[in-house]
C-alpha cells in the first residue's frame, strides 16, 4: 500500500510540473508536496533554530506535537489549550505547561466522533464546537480538563460541502454567537444565502441572522480591542494570475456587502460576474487591508497580553496558510497588522521560515495569545502546536 501511495504522490508532483509547464499562469497549481500523503513532522530543533525567523527578542518552540491536522485554538480558564483537527473529527486537549518546559504536560483527544470540527468557543461552563454542517456544545469542567455528558446540537443544518467547508465560532461582546461559513466555489452565485457570510445567532440557537454578505471565505474574525470594532480575514478568489486578487483584511459591519462574486480589492469587476449585481455590487465594501494574492490568511487575533513589547499590545496577527494556484509560493508566515494614527495598517512580517526556496515545512492556520502572553501557533500541516514567547529587550 505504501509502494501505491508513494506512486500516487509521484503522479501528483509530476502533475504540478506539467501544470507549471504547460499552463497559463493563472491556471498554477504549486501546492507544498512534502507530506502530502503521510502528513508532516515538524522540523528538528536544529533545522528550526536555523529556518524560522522571529524580530529580536523572541524565541519559537514546539508547545506540542502529534495533532494532525491542527487547525483552531481555544484556551480554557484553567489554562490549557484546545485544538480541533477536522480530520481526526475530534477536539485535543493540550494539558497547560505545569512543569515550565515549555511544552504541554500531555495531549489527549478530549471529543470525539465529529463531524469535522473547527471553530471553538465558551460560554460559562459549555464548550460550543462548530461542525461543517451544526453547532454543538457539551458541558466543560475546566479544573479537571474534562467534558460531562451528551454532545447536544445547538444550531442544526448548517450548509456542507463545497470548497469551503470549515464554520468559525467566536463570541460577540454583544453576547451573540458569531460564525462565518465559506463559499461552496471559487467564484459562482450560490443559491444558499447563508454561504459567503459571517452571521450570528443567540447563545441558545435562537434568533439567527445574517450579519454581513459577499465574504468568499471569512476563515477567522476577532474584536479591535480600541474601539470594538469587527474584522475579518477574508481569501479572494483563485485562477486569475499569480497577482490578482487580494487577500482580504474586512472591517465587518452589520448589512453591508463586500464584493464577492462581483468585485475584488479595491472594487474590481470580476472578469465573471463583473456585470452583475447592480446597486449592491456598486455598493460593496473595499478592504480595510490587502494581503498578497493567494497567501490564504485564517487566524487572526488581536493581542491582548502584556508580555510583548508596547508595540505588539492591540495590534492583530494573522496566519497565512499559504498559495496553492501560484507559480512562486507565497504567505506560509505570521504577520502583524498595525493600526496607525492615521488610520492606515501596516503590515510586517513576524514569524516566517515555514517556507524557504519554495520547500514547506508548515502552514500556519490560528493564532491565539496565552495567559501567559505568549503566541501561540497551529500548524495543520506538520501537526504541532507553536508557542512565541519574549525574552529580551527591542
Amino acid at each position: 500500500m505504501r509502494r501505491v501511495l508513494l506512486g500516487i504522490a509521484l503522479l501528483v508532483v509530476i502533475g504540478f510540473g506539467a501544470c507549471q509547464l504547460f499552463l497559463p499562469q493563472r491556471f498554477a497549481v504549486n501546492a507544498p508536496v512534502r507530506g502530502l500523503l503521510f502528513g508532516a513532522d515538524p522540523p528538528p530543533k536544529t533545522e528550526l533554530e536555523k529556518r524560522m525567523k522571529l524580530p529580536p527578542g523572541f524565541e519559537l518552540g514546539v508547545y506540542a506535537q502529534g495533532i494532525p491536522n491542527a487547525r483552531f485554538l481555544r484556551f480554557t480558564s484553567a489554562g490549557d489549550l484546545l485544538v480541533s483537527s477536522p480530520r481526526e473529527k475530534a477536539v485535543f486537549l493540550l494539558a497547560r505547561d505545569a512543569d515550565g518546559d515549555g511544552r504541554a504536560d500531555s495531549v489527549k483527544k478530549l471529543v470525539t466522533g465529529l463531524d469535522a470540527p473547527h471553530g471553538l468557543e465558551f460560554v460559562d461552563d459549555w464548550l460550543y464546537i462548530a461542525e461543517t454542517g451544526a453547532v454543538k456544545r457539551v458541558r466543560f469542567d475546566a479544573a479537571k480538563g474534562a467534558v460531562t455528558g451528551q454532545v447536544e446540537t445547538v444550531l442544526p443544518g448548517l450548509p456542507t460541502g463545497g470548497n469551503h467547508w470549515t464554520k468559525t465560532i467566536h463570541l460577540g461582546p454583544d453576547g451573540w454567537m458569531y460564525v462565518s461559513m465559506g463559499s461552496t466555489c471559487n467564484v459562482c452565485l450560490e443559491t444558499d444565502p447563508r454561504r459567503a457570510t459571517i452571521a450570528r445567532f443567540k447563545t441558545d440557537g435562537s434568533g439567527y441572522e445574517t450579519w454581513a454578505t459577499g465574504l468568499r471565505n471569512a476563515v477567522d474574525f476577532d474584536w479591535r480591542p480600541a474601539d470594538g470594532q469587527l474584522y475579518s480575514t477574508d481569501n479572494g478568489r483563485d485562477l486569475l494570475g499569480d497577482d490578482v486578487p487580494p487577500c482580504e483584511l474586512d472591517k465587518i459591519e452589520q448589512g453591508k456587502f463586500y464584493g464577492w462574486p462581483f468585485r475584488y480589492g479595491n472594487n474590481v469587476p470580476d472578469p465573471d460576474f463583473g456585470t452583475q449585481g447592480g446597486a449592491l455590487a456598486e455598493g460593496a465594501v473595499p478592504p480595510a487591508h490587502a494581503f498578497g494574492a493567494h497567501v490564504a490568511p485564517l487566524g487572526m487575533r488581536f493581542y491582548r497580553g502584556t508580555a510583548f513589547p508596547e508595540r505588539y499590545r492591540g495590534q492583530a496577527f494573522v496566519a497565512l496558510h499559504g498559495s496553492w494556484n501560484r507559480t512562486k509560493k507565497s504567505g506560509y508566515k505570521v504577520v502583524l497588522l498595525e493600526w496607525k494614527p492615521d488610520g492606515s495598517i501596516a503590515e510586517s512580517d513576524f514569524l516566517t521560515g515555514f517556507e524557504v526556496n519554495e520547500d514547506v515545512v508548515g502552514r500556519p492556520v490560528d493564532v491565539v495569545d496565552g495567559p501567559d502572553g505568549a503566541l501561540y501557533v497551529s500548524d495543520d500541516f506538520a501537526g504541532v502546536v507553536y508557542r512565541v514567547r519574549y525574552r529580551g529587550s527591542e
